[in-house]
């Protein structure tokens, strides 16, 4: 995706910080859907610090206390996991939902109805993690699937494996016989999924939790001796792969899910959605996606050359809407 997140002038933005027409950025989309579980000062979104430039404008849509910065990234379960430690300090009886900011609905009125059903299944089996799963459209090799143990209707699922980016013939396979694709929608007790994390990588949970409750308000020079200390966790391979035990996962009605991790994908989303996308209110300047993925999609390649302004890492940011 590299070669789209850029800006005509040559400018690298961070996937996150785009957007698929006029409207919000990922970002800020995945903002907005949290809305249908808690209010602003509910939400939490974990940035890094080498993308202020995309994100300092955040603090007109969630409190500045509810951005937790990393000074630098160590991957999908360092980015959870510091939030999770966080609203425990803050509600140890909290319920967790993690939205990732890579992700597009053909509907949101259907994904937001499938979320409130999902923190409903979760009140039900607090000390278990649930994962969001979507039937598969189509057997696409590049995505992770879910294999559930039972097949009872309507009701969370336990999970007998995760299989990363199959071949083609083994995601047909998997979709035929019931498999899901993982969202990586998690919605959860906050107890439950510091209990996962704590199976998986103890001594991280031991150093964050240690941490804020040493540093109620760490400076940035504490925070980011810190995160010299924390290892790179991610969350799919490290944590939730290796320990199946406590996972369910619920199927999700049809809602137009698509995961932009890829430019096959997002060419797939313009040419279903393109009336839809082109028919998006622009959004206020603080909201909007600093690139038009759209037309970035139709325009010819930008050539390699010095930006026109301090360059910015190409590396992608760990950032996910927290509830």
């Amino acid at each position: 995706m590299r070669h789209l997140t850029v800006t005509p002038d040559g400018i690298p933005v961070p996937k996150q910080y785009c957007s698929l027409g006029r409207g919000p950025s990922l970002l800020h989309s995945a903002l907005q859907r949290a809305r249908a579980l808690a209010p602003a000062a509910r939400i939490l979104v974990t940035v890094t610090r080498e993308h202020r430039h995309w994100w300092r404008g955040l603090s007109t849509v969630v409190p500045l206390r509810n951005v937790l910065v990393e000074p630098r990234q160590r991957g999908t379960g360092i980015g959870i996991l510091h939030a999770v430690v966080d609203i425990l300090h803050r509600d140890p009886r909290a319920f967790i939902a993690i939205l990732p900011s890579d992700h597009f609905f053909a509907s949101e009125a259907a994904i937001s109805a499938g979320l409130v059903e999902a923190m409903r299944q979760a009140r039900r089996f607090p000390r278990e993690v649930l994962l969001l799963g979507f039937h598969p459209q189509e057997c696409d090799p590049d995505l992770g699937y879910i294999v559930p143990i039972d097949s009872r209707a309507g009701e969370p699922r336990h999970v007998r494996r995760f299989v990363e980016k199959p071949d083609a013939g083994l995601a047909a396979s998997l979709a035929h016989d019931g498999a899901l694709l993982n969202s990586f929608i998690v919605v959860s007790s906050a107890q439950a999924l510091l209990q996962l994390f704590e199976r998986r990588c103890p001594a991280a949970v031991r150093r964050l939790r240690a941490f804020a409750a040493q540093n109620p308000r760490p400076g940035n020079r504490q925070l980011s001796a810190l995160f010299r200390t924390l290892p790179e966790i991610d969350f799919s391979r490290d944590v939730m792969g290796p320990d199946v035990a406590r996972l369910r996962v619920l199927r999700i009605a049809a809602c137009g899910w698509s995961d932009l991790g890829t430019p096959a994908r997002l060419e797939r989303v313009l040419q279903r959605h393109s009336a839809r996308i082109a028919a998006t209110l622009p959004a206020r300047p603080g909201c909007r996606g600093a690139v038009n993925l759209a037309e970035r999609m139709s325009a010819p390649p930008v050539a390699d050359s010095p930006p026109a302004a301090p360059p910015r890492p190409r590396v992608e940011p760990t950032a996910n809407a927290v509830v």
